[in-house]
C-alpha cells in the first residue's frame, strides 16, 4: 500500500472529570501528553501537532521541542479543537488529519499509518478503528465504547451501553450462532478530511453526543458516514481513570 501523507493532531485539554490534570501526570518519567506525542512521532505522519488550552501543557511541549498550538478553552469536543488548529495552520481541504487522543500513550504507530491509508482508500469524511471484544466485563463497562456496523463497514451507532444487546445472554453458544454480530470495541482514534472538520465546527452539539459523551455521534446525527476499519491488533487501553494510570505505568516500567 502506498504511503499516505497525513498530519497527527493531539487534543490535550487540562480539564478532565475522571482524572483531573491527567495530561501532566507522570508516566514512567514523562508527562502523559509527552508520552503520547513521542509515540505518535514513531508513525509516518508528516507532522505531529499538540492542540491544547492550557499554558502548562503548552510550555511543557515547547520544552520538549514539540509542535504545539494554543486553542480556545470552550471547545465542546476534541474534534472542535482540531478544527481550530487546521484553520490556524491554513491546511487545504483535501488533507488528512489523524486525531490521536491525548491519553493514549501506547497507541501503535503502525495502526495510525493503517488508518491514514484506510481513509485515503475509502475516500470518506471520517474513519475510525474497532476490534472484537472477548470479555463480558468489557461489554458491560461504560468506559469501553462499543460500535455496531452495517454491511459496508460504516458505523450504525456508538454507545457506552452493550450493543448489540443479545436478548438471550452473551453465552458462548449464542455468540457462535451469531458470528456476524460480534461485539466491537471502538478504539478512540479518528481520521478526517480537513473539509469535514471545517463543516463540523459549524454543527451544533446534539443531545445524543451529550448523553453518551461521544463526540462522533454529532457527525452521525447530521448524516455523516463514519467508516470503521477493524483490526485484530488492539492497542493497550489508554488512561481514563486512576486505575488505568497505574496499569500503564506498570506496563512501561517493565519495557
Amino acid at each position: 500500500m502506498s504511503k499516505t501523507k497525513f498530519t497527527i493532531v493531539i487534543p490535550a485539554r487540562m480539564s478532565s472529570t475522571r482524572l483531573p490534570g491527567k495530561m501532566m501526570l507522570d508516566v514512567a518519567g514523562l508527562p502523559l501528553i509527552i508520552r503520547v506525542a513521542k509515540q505518535a512521532l514513531k508513525s509516518e505522519a508528516s507532522q505531529v501537532v499538540i492542540a491544547t488550552d492550557h499554558e502548562d501543557i503548552f510550555n511543557e511541549c515547547k520544552a520538549h521541542n514539540l509542535n504545539v498550538v494554543m486553542t480556545k478553552v470552550d471547545h465542546q469536543s476534541g474534534t472542535d479543537r482540531i478544527a481550530e488548529v487546521v484553520n490556524k495552520l491554513q491546511m487545504s481541504n483535501d488533507e488528512i488529519i489523524i486525531n490521536v487522543q491525548g491519553d493514549e500513550p501506547l497507541i501503535d504507530p503502525v495502526l495510525i499509518n493503517n488508518l491514514a491509508n484506510f481513509i485515503a482508500t475509502k475516500k470518506t469524511s471520517i474513519a475510525t478503528i474497532a476490534h472484537k471484544i472477548n470479555s463480558e466485563d468489557e461489554i458491560f463497562n461504560s468506559n469501553v465504547v462499543k460500535v455496531v456496523l452495517n454491511n459496508k463497514a460504516n458505523a450504525l451507532y456508538f454507545s457506552r451501553a452493550p450493543i448489540p444487546y443479545y436478548r438471550d445472554g452473551y453465552n458462548q453458544a449464542t455468540r457462535q450462532i451469531n458470528q456476524s454480530l460480534e461485539v466491537l470495541r471502538h478504539i478512540g482514534i479518528y481520521a478526517y478530511q480537513v473539509s469535514f472538520l471545517r463543516a463540523y465546527e459549524n454543527l451544533a452539539p446534539c443531545a445524543l453526543e451529550q448523553m453518551e459523551s461521544l463526540e462522533q455521534l454529532r457527525a452521525m446525527y447530521y448524516g455523516y458516514e463514519i467508516s470503521v476499519m477493524t483490526t485484530e491488533n488492539a492497542p493497550i487501553a489508554g488512561v481514563d481513570t486512576a486505575e488505568d494510570l497505574v496499569r500503564v505505568r506498570s506496563f512501561l516500567e517493565t519495557q
